[in-house]
Order: C-alpha cells, then structure tokens, then sequence
C-alpha cells in the first residue's frame, strides 16, 4: 500500500513531462488534479487492500502529472528572476508543508474519523482548483513539440521501476538477492535509456543539461532535500507512534513547529539569495539539516528532541528546496524549454 505509490510515480514523471510538452501543461494539469480526486473518492471506500493498493498505483498516474505541469507554468508565467524565485519559494514551501502536514491532518482524521477520510480530504483541496485554474492559468506548451519516443517512455519505466522496488524491499530482507537483482536490471536498463537519448531526435532527457555544473549541482541538491525532509518524516512519525506509545493526534502536533519553521525558511531564504552566494547559502541548508539528524542520532530521543531536530531540519530544507529548485530552472540553457520532467525541445 506504501510502495506502490512511489514505485508508479517514478516510473511516470519523465514521460508526464513529456506529454504536458506536448499536450498543454495546464491541460494536463487539470487532467491530472481531476483524476487524482475522483480516484482519492474512490480510494477512501476500499472494500479490500487489493483494491486499495490499485487505487493508489492509479493515484500515483494521476500525482505524476502535477510536479511537471506545476514548475514548468512557473518557468513559463514568471519571466522576471525575482518574482519566479519568490513563486518558486510559494511552490517549494507548499511541498514542503504537503510532505509535513500529512502525519498532522493525517493524525486528526484517525483520530476522529474512518481512515478512509485521510483519501476523502484530497477532493475539497483540489475542488477550488479545478473550477478556477481554466480561468486563472495560462496554457501552455511546446510551440514545436518532437514525437515522444515510445521506446524512451519504455526504458525510463524499465529502470526506476525496478530500482524503486529494489530500494524498498532491501531493507526487508526478505529476498535481498532478488532486490540486488533488480536495482542491477534498473540500472542496466537505465544505461540503455541514456544511450538512447543521445541517438534520437526528440529526446526525453537532454544530456546536454548536465554540462552545466550549476545545474547538475542543483539536481543533486535538490534528491537530497526532499530525500532528507521525506525520510525523516517517515520514520519519525513511526518512531512516535509504535516506539514513544503516542496516539496519531498527538504525533502529529510534535511536528508543528517543524512544518511551521519549514514554510518560513523557503520564503525567507528569497530576499537572503539575492545578496547572498546560493553555494554559502546552500552549504548552510544543508549543515542544518545535518544537525537536525544528529540532534536524533545522538541524543535520548523524546518528543521534545524530535520537535527541536525536526524545527532545525526544516529551516535548512525549507530554505535549500527553494534555492534549488530556482538553480534549476534558472541555470537551463536558453535554447533550451526546460521543464522538470526534463524533456527539452532543442531544435533538433
């Protein structure tokens, strides 16, 4: 129920951008936020966890839509640096707060309703959204779009599949020779993906994004935010629960302050980069972060301890997720349509 989520949306966030490309990125867009709340409705009255799980391969379909569709109208609405790094902050600090404030809503939802509710509270959110973003969002897409390549969309689903599954299962130790076996096919697959994009007209990925440094830079910055925010969560509200005995209500309210130091430090971090070195700024993200898992690591973990590491954490993966994620569609070669999807239409 868990893994089949990330293991669908990987898979699909390369071809999604390619097609939003194509398609329209605010029809996609629409398409997507539709369907991931008719499936979220559908999702919250699951008879089986057969069923269950199908409803959330098919949701991470849908999710896969949203990031590409979302940062490629900010790169193509917001011409003027500041105020596309002040709306990348707005976007970066909503992510952020998404990925925090589930354990939180989360946790009141079972504390007072069905579990089923937790599905349920996707569709009031994404309703004003979907009646006001064909009048509020311009459309936009690639004016000369190359074909998508069938055999590209096949490779991409060929490596992350089996390298998501591999990762996730490894640490159950159940068949850990069947999970080598399988990041191994992913990478292999993944190395033929790769070749293939340096052959065709229209590929999926541009290598030649990766020859600018600050780029390639913030790429990797960018993993490990959002692998550093995502698996602190992850465990830490599992450590409250089944470790600490906290009820869910209770769990959550510990990572208020954390969320709330989180959205602050990705708006705040925008008037800092602008007089400020983005490599100073990042390599103090980034010592935040580190201190904020050390703060767990190496001390009595309690609840207090865990609000005060997840409060330093978020204020350097708050700000560093900003800062990031405006490197990355700033520093795109200018022949180049960037979207994070990372197709591009070279002109080839």
């Amino acid at each position: 129920m868990v893994d089949i989520y990330p293991l669908v949306m990987a898979a699909l966030l390369v071809p999604m951008g390619a097609a939003a490309d194509k398609f329209g990125r605010r029809r996609l867009l629409l398409i997507g936020g539709g369907g991931f709340a008719l499936v979220s409705a559908a999702a919250a009255f699951a008879p089986s966890a057969g069923y269950l799980i199908v409803a959330r391969a098919a949701l991470a379909i849908f999710g896969a839509t949203l990031m590409p569709s979302t940062l490629s109208l900010l790169r193509n609405i917001f011409t003027n640096p500041n105020k596309r790094r002040l709306a990348i902050a707005i976007w970066a600090a909503g992510f952020s707060a998404g990925a925090a404030l589930g354990p939180i809503v989360g946790g009141f939802l079972l504390a007072h309703f069905e579990w089923g509710s937790i599905f349920l509270m996707a569709v009031p959110i994404l309703m004003p959204f979907l009646l006001l973003a064909p009048f509020l969002v311009p459309e936009s897409k690639d004016p000369n779009p190359g074909k998508i390549d069938a055999l590209s969309v096949a490779l991409i689903i060929l490596t992350m599949v089996p390298i998501v599954y591999g990762v996730t299962a490894l640490p159950t130790g159940a068949n850990a020779l069947l999970a080598g076996a399988t990041v191994l096919a992913g990478a292999v697959f993944g190395s033929v993906f790769i070749y293939r994009q340096s052959q065709v007209d229209s590929p999926l990925l541009d290598l030649e994004l990766f020859q600018n440094r600050v780029f390639r830079g913030s790429v990797v910055i960018n993993l490990l935010s959002v692998f550093s925010l995502v698996g602190f969560i992850f465990f830490v509200t599992q450590d409250l629960q089944l470790v600490m005995g906290m009820e869910p209500m209770a769990a959550a309210l510990v990572l208020v302050p954390g969320l709330a130091a989180t959205v602050l430090a990705g708006l705040l971090v925008v008037p800092i980069v602008a007089r400020v070195r983005p490599a100073i700024v990042v390599c103090a993200n980034f010592a935040l972060a580190a201190l904020g898992y050390d703060l767990i690591a190496f001390t009595e973990t309690n609840p207090a301890v865990v609000m005060i590491a997840f409060v330093v954490l978020g204020i350097g993966i708050g700000a560093g997720e900003t800062v990031s994620n405006d490197l990355i569609l700033s520093n795109a070669p200018p022949r180049l349509r960037f979207h994070p999807g990372f197709r591009c239409a070279s002109g080839r």
